[in-house]
């Protein structure tokens, strides 16, 4: 993305730390200025704020200041308000910082707190996550931190794809596309989330997620200070990705990309529809489970989903079980519960108790697992991992958990049959005279 960058000099001039610079800018082939934050030292002028995305300047003036209440405003030609960071805290010696993290903060000169402040940028992202960034939400004051795309690289713009986090009792971190949920990432497990196996223990980054009664946002760090990196809302291809600045070839490398492949497509098997990226076609149902509609499953329309072969009897628990799938994205939380104090068992008990309750899991993986998350409603957006994923104990009639165990025993039977057949292969041919250790080849 090419800028031309001009500063305006009658307020702050260019302000900049070490690694950041405020300044007015116009991107691509555009004449329309806006107040932005970029890096400093890389020669490819990267943006990653932008103040008034939904109100240019159309010519070569523009002022920041703050202004007599202590809010920071951005005025055009005849002193128009442009942009304004609102700010309803008052203060009496207000001071505007640029931070080593790309945080722009409006300050208290008086107040010595470093945690308090009066407004930041970093409550009010574009496209770009930076390490330190929250994700998410402020529940005390309503505040969504969501970052939207640019709608081009002419046009900083919100476009209509969208990251955030969707608030319910298990909270998940979700793209949109519009109004429609374009990709999600699962439930947070205690070490990553089971959608995103790129987002695990590694060490280049390290990721936190946060969930109470105050807030729940998730965020990144790097853990070596000289990476520098961003993550990207891109509407051009409607991937999110993540980005690493490599000094040698003065580059932005790509590091991750999301989605990742036809199976990170929401919902594209329907109900209890398992995405297998290794199998044709890619959508199979949930062992237990049958196309709804054989006609239009054929020629690739998963839409529809799966429906049981056999139907649940709740009002026999006794006629029903749990059988457990390995390596799963968890499906979509929104009709989910969860209780962090549970134990697995206990997480059992609850779901054939209530005849509404369909699967269960861990809610938090680390040490053996611990905590219960409970699935009401049909499970969708599922997707298996040859190395990744989740547990997830589905409900199920005995009947068909019978049959399943009657496949393992016949299985069993015929590895033992084999393996005594070997073995009197040996005692035969040592009987011939032949050489003992020939007979294993």
């Amino acid at each position: 993305m090419k800028l031309k960058a001009s500063f305006s000099k009658r307020v702050f001039g260019k302000k900049h730390n070490g690694s950041f610079e405020l300044g007015f800018f116009s991107p691509g082939s555009s004449t329309n200025r806006y107040l932005g934050i970029w890096y400093k030292n890389i020669p490819v002028i990267t943006v990653i704020w932008v103040a008034n995305r939904n109100n240019p300047i159309k010519d070569l003036s523009g002022v920041l200041k703050i202004n007599t209440t202590g809010n920071l405003v951005l005025l055009s030609q005849n002193s128009s308000l442009v942009w304004s960071a609102n700010s309803t805290k008052q203060a009496l010696n207000p001071t505007l910082q640029l931070l080593e993290t790309g945080n722009l903060e409006l300050r208290d000169g008086n107040d010595g707190n470093s945690e308090n402040y009066l407004w930041q940028s970093f409550d009010y992202p574009c496209n770009t996550l930076l390490p330190g960034m929250k994700l998410g939400w402020d529940l005390k004051t309503g505040l969504d931190r969501r970052l939207s795309a640019w709608k081009n690289w002419d046009d900083p713009s919100p476009g209509d794809f969208t990251w955030g986090i969707e608030l319910h009792d298990n909270p998940e971190i979700v793209m949109w596309k519009g109004s429609k949920m374009y990709y999600r990432s699962g439930p947070w497990n205690g070490l990553g989330v089971s959608g995103a196996p790129e987002l695990k223990p590694n060490p280049v980054f390290g990721f936190n997620f946060a969930s109470n009664e105050n807030e729940v946002y998730y965020e990144y760090y790097v853990k070596d200070k000289s990476i520098i990196s961003r993550m990207v809302m891109n509407q051009s291809n409607y991937h999110r990705q993540r980005y690493i600045w490599i000094e040698a070839s003065s580059t932005w490398s790509l590091y991750a990309s999301v989605p990742r492949d036809n199976c990170d497509t929401y919902n594209l098997c329907g109900a209890y529809g398992n995405c297998i990226i290794s199998e044709s076609p890619v959508c199979q149902c949930l062992k237990g489970f049958q196309p709804k509609s054989q006609q239009t499953w054929n020629p690739m329309d998963w839409s529809q989903g799966c429906e049981r072969r056999t139907q649940l009897s709740c009002q026999d628990k006794e006629k029903d079980g749990f059988f457990k799938f390995v390596g799963l994205k968890l499906p979509d939380t929104t009709n989910s519960w969860v209780n962090k104090n549970m134990s697995l068992k206990e997480c059992r008990t609850e779901c054939l108790n209530n005849c509404s309750c369909l699967a269960y899991s861990n809610s938090d993986i680390r040490e053996g697992g611990s905590g219960c998350a409970i699935w009401y409603g049909d499970l969708i957006d599922i997707r298996q991992f040859s190395a990744a994923g989740q547990d997830l104990y589905v409900r199920m009639p005995a009947s068909e958990i019978e049959t399943k165990d009657e496949h393992k025993t016949k299985v069993i039977v015929i590895v033992v049959v084999a393996v005594v057949c070997c073995r009197a292969g040996p005692r035969n041919y040592e009987a011939w005279g032949g050489p003992k250790n020939e007979a294993f080849l």
